[in-house]
């Protein structure tokens, strides 16, 4: 018994100040650590019932009675941890117990990313933190209210830029995407819950800048709008992050699309810009299964770019895959290196909104009670929903960033993308196969740089992690050196002088676990069916010389570009078909259903 009691001490003075020491910051981290080392929570049970004169005891040792629990026998109490060894020693003692943690259980994608230690152990829910959600809007709900006696919202402004009168979510996406980041789980917090739907950031105010219809559509103009207000209210509301779970197939560059200019100047400004991929890893349509169909404006180097990962049913990420429809790199024309990293956004349940028209359009997304409630009803849940896609996976990272700048209030956008980036979880399998039952076919991921970038989003290890650094994080641009024609050619990563490239050509494996060259595995961007350019070519069908076919910018076309030496353009050869089929929006949701 006294072996077990000691052991336990052990266990408090070697493991609590080594996780304070690690978990350095200038706000809330240290003097969360600190009260863990001042005060640890124990269960003391006695011989027999305790009476006064033991809780007394426990009491002069600078402790404080939590609950007398007679049923058993004892007392459960915050003690200095310098005082367990000496309680320990009553004669009337006879062990001592952690009073462990009990919570309902949390959802996959929480767990998946480590989000409970930010909690529960650094104490941190991203308060103080503004995070305008770009979306299809916020409705006022019980997830999305502060805990106190009066409930105010959360949502502390809203603004519409699609000229209707209210940015209340008509579609309800705008609503998924808000819960993932700042639902508190109110509405799935109960007696008989067994299953509590938080999002990353519980404590963070949204604001609500919508620019989708109740349809899902919208335009660049509205999405560009709506970054320049949160701009303009940075320092009234605190806005550190904007989530943009939305974007259109990239047709020209970075450096001339007007959605990424406008991303650039936010995140210049001092806000995080986290991006959704894109939903097209599945599309073989240019042969390249999947490669080059990132969306914008998450192909700006300067944005966090987020892919999507599956939680297969399960808390634990080791057995995590990647998504087959998560969009992978490098990005169109620019070649640059995405995504940055993946996070949980399959299957993801999350807030529905009260009036959104994608209930009504897929029903079956409609969450029975019975999946997080101890009950034998069969009736569907009217406050949360199920979505999937590279959406789902964007709020978890901007959740994730929340928490970290309330942790680290100094960081830079810069900083940030590093550090998440740098703090991924890179265990990973060489290839996964997923099968659609409802076409037959089945989709091989492999999971190289262009497929999950820096890895699996770990908010533990992003909040343990205390490097800083200067200069930019830019993603870097990559280039091909052709190979023979059994496409064993070889690509390296190119970084700017002031940039912190998380990785390098002599050490790619450093941030990108799978590395570069797996991308040649069954296709390639760069072989010999394909042709290269300072930006882009593309084709439906086909783009092919005896000698070259060159752009500045792109080369498209709906079936072939022929040429015996060249074809040539200082902007662009654009075939009829580039715009989107009618009907559609420019702005495209990342979201699968």
């Amino acid at each position: 018994m006294k072996r077990s009691i000691l052991a336990f001490v052990a266990v408090i003075f070697s493991s609590i100040p080594l996780n304070a020491q690690r978990a350095q910051s200038p706000a809330a981290a240290p003097s969360q650590a600190q009260s863990l080392i001042k005060n640890v929570q124990v269960i003391v049970r006695y011989k027999s019932t305790p009476t006064m004169s033991q809780h007394l005891k426990a009491i002069a040792e600078g402790g404080i009675i939590k609950a007398d629990l007679p049923i058993i026998n004892s007392g459960a109490y915050a003690i200095p941890a310098s005082s367990v060894a000496k309680i320990a020693s009553d004669p009337e003692v006879l062990s001592i117990s952690e009073d462990r943690p009990i919570h309902a259980m949390l959802d996959l994608t929480a767990a998946a990313v480590n989000a409970g230690t930010a909690w529960w152990v650094f104490g941190l829910d991203g308060s103080g933190i503004g995070v305008a959600v770009i979306d299809s809007g916020i409705s006022n709900v019980d997830d999305l209210k502060a805990h106190n006696s009066w409930g105010q919202s959360r949502v502390v402004y809203s603004e519409n830029f699609i000229h209707a009168n209210s940015a209340v979510d008509y579609y309800g996406h705008g609503e998924h995407v808000s819960g993932i980041i700042a639902g508190n789980g109110t509405d799935s917090t109960c007696r008989n819950c067994e299953r509590t739907f938080r999002g990353i950031a519980p404590g963070a105010s949204l604001i609500d800048l919508r620019v989708l219809d109740s349809n899902g559509n919208g335009a660049d103009s509205f999405v560009i709008a709506a970054i320049q207000r949160a701009i303009q209210l940075k320092d009234i509301y605190n806005i550190r992050i904007i989530n943009i779970s939305l974007g259109h197939p990239a047709l020209e560059s970075y450096k001339t699309d007007p959605l990424c200019q406008a991303v650039e100047l936010a995140w210049k400004a001092g806000i995080v810009v986290v991006v959704a991929a894109g939903n097209d890893g599945r599309d073989n349509s240019f042969g390249t299964s999947g490669y080059g169909t990132i969306y914008s404006p998450g192909n700006d180097p300067y944005v966090i770019t987020v892919g999507a990962m599956k939680t297969v049913g399960t808390p634990q990420r080791g057995d995590d895959l990647i998504a087959s429809y998560s969009s992978k790199g490098p990005t169109p024309i620019d070649h640059i290196v995405k995504p940055d990293l993946v996070a949980p956004g399959n299957k993801v349940v999350s807030l529905l909104a009260p009036n959104g028209s994608l209930q009504r359009s897929y029903p079956s997304n409609l969450v029975p009670l019975n999946y997080f409630e101890w009950t034998v009803s069969r009736a569907n849940s009217t406050n949360y929903y199920t979505l999937s896609g590279t959406s789902m996976a964007t709020p978890v990272v901007s959740g994730a960033a929340a928490l970290l700048l309330q942790a680290h209030p100094d960081l830079t956008p810069d900083q940030v993308k590093a550090r998440l980036m740098l703090t991924t979880y890179k265990n990973f399998p060489k290839s996964s196969v997923a099968y659609e039952p409802t076409t037959g076919q089945s989709f091989t991921s492999y999971y190289d740089a262009f497929t999950i970038g820096a890895g699996y989003l770990d908010i533990q290890a992003a909040l343990l992690d205390n490097h800083k650094f200067s200069g930019v994080a830019n993603s870097p641009l990559v280039t091909y050196h052709p190979g023979n024609e059994d496409r064993s050619g070889s690509m390296t990563l190119v970084c700017g002088p002031s940039t912190i490239c998380v990785g390098s050509t002599s050490s790619v494996s450093a941030l990108f676990a799978g590395g570069l060259q797996p991308v040649f595995a069954g296709t390639s961007l760069w072989s010999a069916q394909a042709v290269w350019s300072n930006q882009s070519v593309w084709s439906n069908q086909s783009v092919w010389s005896n000698q070259s076919v060159w752009s500045n910018q792109s080369v498209w076309s709906n079936q072939s570009v022929w040429s015996n030496q060249s074809v040539w353009s200082n902007q662009s050869v654009w075939s009829t078909q580039v715009q989107e089929p009618s009907g559609t929006s420019l702005i495209r949701i990342l979201g699968e259903n």
